[in-house]
């Protein structure tokens, strides 16, 4: 096909998206030329002339599954479709931040985010506390106690309360895992300090990742002691009532001593040579986790036993289970590559999608919630990409960020939040996925 600008191909835009969305049906000729922005365009003109207060929308566009992102002509040339025909374009909206919210600032670098409460945030940083965020806005609770650096943080049960309270979990270089409930009625006199009612303790090193099982009755732990190790949230009354302590909250406190439960593993998980960089918990009875050995390993939890691993060749920082069937693992480490395999199929260890812009090795990555498309990723280049796997191109690259990005994940299924060696949670907000 020639680059001849008077060229046409005639196209129908179809939609799953609601009525008023919904261009006519009707095959028409366009530009043979035209980009998405320029298709975009051209179904947005048809939605103001069946509705006049129609308000603009950027759309993406999707021809046999892939979503355009070159100019028409060449985007059929190298898919070999012929221009002959009429083109289906079946377009969706397009899939970008539209706001940047005021950051929240910290004293340190922010090391973990969790976005899995949509009321709340929680914040992990350098200076050893965690934080809950009301509404991405106001600092509720500061999570005293640990020593060192907080390297994760979690919601356990998915951030859901549990007689007001939330519950959560932070794991550190103090090489300790501490559990807090953070009442989320409201005061006036925030920020609450809130001491942790547990402390699991065990690992030889740092705690670097942490993830609760389906149920929330569970956790497990990579730590860069080799090792994965898994704890009760709530543990039998004989082994707490044993180790049941009176210390103060710091030594500083004149006030009253609190009781602090303190808990041991209940299993743990051998076989990574190197540091346990990133573990997830996906299904009651499976753990996945990634390490510096370049592996990225499958556990049974019931059997405390590795039932499948796979060697990608480079130190890994981050995994995460998602895509159809929560059946794909992304992860991301030692080079700019997002990787994205599928263990369904044996026998080979090529990844089935590969994400390339990113400069800096990839810190974080998460699935959307609710989308088996949409990852988001973040790097060491100081940028949060938005991914779809039907595109190689990223959808969005966020610069809100003034260095390094240590975190990110997904928040309300509409806004990705960050952290980062400027010492700021981001949130990038108005973010359409339907």
């Amino acid at each position: 096909m020639d680059n001849d600008p008077s060229r046409q191909v005639r196209v129908r835009f179809v939609t799953k998206l609601p009525p008023p969305l919904r261009a006519p049906p009707a095959a028409i000729a366009v530009p043979a030329d035209l980009s998405r922005m320029g298709l975009s365009e051209i179904v947005n003109s048809l939605l103001v002339a069946a509705e006049p207060d129609h308000q603009a929308h950027p759309f993406d566009f999707i021809v046999d599954g892939e979503l355009v992102r070159l100019p028409l002509q060449e985007f059929l040339l190298a898919k070999g479709i012929s221009a002959e025909r009429v083109l289906e374009l079946e377009y969706v909206k397009a899939v970008a931040p539209r706001k940047q919210e005021e950051p929240c600032p910290h004293d340190d670098w922010v090391s973990a985010v969790d976005g899995s409460n949509p009321g709340f945030i929680l914040s992990g940083s350098y200076d050893g506390f965690a934080r809950l965020w009301k509404d991405a806005a106001v600092c509720t609770q500061i999570l005293e106690g640990h020593s060192d650096a907080i390297t994760s943080a979690r919601f356990i049960n998915k951030g859901s309360e549990t007689e007001g309270s939330l519950h959560v979990v932070t794991g550190s270089k103090d090489r300790s895992l501490r559990l807090y409930k953070c009442d989320t009625s409201v005061s006036m006199d925030y920020p609450k300090r809130v001491g942790a009612y547990k402390i699991l303790r065990g690992h030889m090193a740092s705690v670097k990742s942490i993830s609760a099982d389906p149920s929330g009755d569970m956790l497990c732990s990579g730590s860069w002691d080799n090792t994965i190790k898994l704890w009760a949230v709530e543990g039998s009354e004989d082994d707490d009532a044993v180790s049941l302590k009176k210390r103060r909250m710091n030594s500083d406190s004149s006030g009253p001593e609190e009781s602090q439960l303190e808990g041991s593993a209940t299993s743990t998980l051998l076989g990574h040579t190197q540091g346990v960089t990133a573990v997830t918990w996906p299904e009651q009875k499976t753990i996945y986790s990634a390490s510096w050995d370049h592996s990225v390993r499958q556990w049974d939890v019931e059997t405390v036993k590795e039932t499948w691993n796979m060697f990608c060749g480079k130190a890994l920082n981050c995994l995460d289970c998602g895509g159809e069937g929560s059946s794909l693992i992304a992860a991301g480490g030692s080079d700019p590559v997002l990787r994205v395999w599928d263990p369904r199929k044996p026998g080979t260890l090529a990844p089935v999608f590969q994400f390339s812009s990113h400069s800096g090795w990839i810190t974080a990555c998460k699935w959307h919630p609710s989308s088996c498309f949409h990852l988001v990723s973040s790097s060491f280049d100081g940028k949060v990409m938005l991914w779809d796997l039907r595109t190689a191109w990223p959808l969005a690259s966020v610069d809100s960020h003034e260095d390094k990005v240590l975190c990110a994940d997904w928040w309300k299924g509409n806004s990705v939040i960050s952290g980062g060696a400027d010492s700021k949670l981001c949130i990038s907000s108005g973010i359409q996925i339907v």
